[in-house]
């Protein structure tokens, strides 16, 4: 929860911070010690935001009363188009603003790709002398590229927003003291 506090004329203002009201008085970092009383003749209003949403998936803004207003993000890719319907070109090509399933997708390949670089030396190594890649090397690959495809997978066939959220690696602990992992991005797979 955070608190923020706005004077008379909308302007936000921070404990430790000092600040010009509108008739050009200057208040000290230490306002924020002001009684209550003091703080209303100033107009000096506290609002509580709320927490925000996730802006992988939400477009957000703080509203004047710390409410959210936020909107999901397109899971699909939008082809754009002008305001005649045409699409709208650039050297030739369609203006394509990817949606949260393209850049999901892209994030993995990316981690992929740099879990297994960790170990291309192996591979390397195998095709310019044929030395065996280690077992435990060769078993990691194959675990990190079948747990990639499994969460491109699951992005593809995510529903909603909601599917797509439930989608993120959690940790929960329980009343017992224990932990429960949820959620199946990103739980990459260690090397032994």
């Amino acid at each position: 929860m955070t608190i923020i506090y706005k004077c008379c004329h909308g302007q936000t203002i921070r404990p430790g911070k000092a600040w010009t009201d509108e008739d050009g008085v200057t208040h000290p970092a230490s306002w924020h010690t002001y009684s209550a009383e003091r703080k209303a003749e100033l107009g000096i209003t506290e609002i509580v935001q709320q927490p925000h949403p996730d802006s992988r998936l939400y477009h957000w803004g703080y509203n004047d009363d710390g409410t959210v207003n936020s909107t999901a993000k397109s899971l699909d890719d939008i082809n754009e188009v002008d305001e005649n319907g045409d699409p709208i070109m650039e050297d030739g090509v369609q203006v394509v603003t990817k949606g949260v399933k393209s850049s999901l997708i892209a994030e993995v390949k990316s981690q992929q790709g740099a879990l297994l670089s960790q170990t291309d030396w192996a591979v390397i190594r195998n095709a310019d002398t044929g030395d065996a890649i280690p077992a435990n090397i060769a078993t990691y690959r194959a675990a990190i590229r079948s747990k990639a495809t499994e969460m491109e997978t699951a992005i593809t066939n995510a529903a909603d927003t909601d599917a797509i959220a439930a989608l993120f690696l959690t940790y929960t602990e329980e009343e017992d003291g224990t932990t429960t992992k949820s959620g199946i991005l990103y739980d990459w797979p260690d090397l032994d």
